[in-house]
């Protein structure tokens, strides 16, 4: 089992975290996010460390740790460690280095462009496809059927590719559509094959 919640977050430099109770604020070069995690947690800011810990409450402090590893508040509270502290790190990688996800659009006719920070693609249908720029969220199109989905958070990052590749999602036959970038569309075979 792992246990990635046991293991500190580090703090680059020129990253500062402030910790206040369960709201985590994060501030860096290229942006700022913060988030208010789940009450059952501890998390503390030790130098350029942050940690994630389960807390003992009064009614379990007597308790061998194998006693309370049995509770019900540990249980929930364990089922959170790990991932409250994969998003503390996201964060502090968000702010300092960014996210990105790569769509390729395959299909005659199929491309994009950019209209100032919004996006415009043709996917076949009677009408472009205008894709409105969420704040924190940049858009790039290296030729006209690449798409670099660019921002701060990894949730919004997928979130918005997601969304963009649902406006065609990739078919199985001829492969048509938006796919992400070294992504695997699982092929059928048309009636030629019989």
């Amino acid at each position: 089992m792992s246990r990635i919640g046991k293991h500190p977050v580090q703090i680059p430099a020129g990253v500062t975290v402030t910790v206040d109770g369960t709201h985590v604020a994060v501030k860096g070069p290229k942006g700022e996010l913060e988030r208010t995690f789940s009450d059952l947690l501890v998390i503390e800011l030790e130098g350029d460390q942050v940690t994630v810990k389960i807390p003992r409450t009064p009614e379990t402090k007597d308790l061998s740790h194998e006693d309370f590893k049995q509770t019900k508040s540990y249980k929930a509270a364990n089922a959170m460690q790990g991932l409250t502290r994969t998003l503390i790190n996201n964060m502090v990688i968000g702010v300092s280095q960014g996210f990105e996800k790569k769509l390729e659009m395959t299909g005659v006719g199929y491309r994009a462009t950019l209209k100032g920070k919004d996006l415009e693609i043709a996917l076949g249908y009677s009408h472009p496809i205008i894709y409105r720029a969420p704040e924190n969220i940049t858009f790039e199109v290296p030729d006209n059927t690449h798409i670099n989905v660019k921002g701060i958070s990894k949730e919004q990052v997928g979130q918005v590719a997601a969304e963009i590749r649902a406006k065609r999602p990739p078919e199985p036959y001829k492969g048509k559509g938006v796919h992400y970038v070294g992504e695997h569309i699982r092929r059928k075979l048309g009636k030629a094959a019989k």
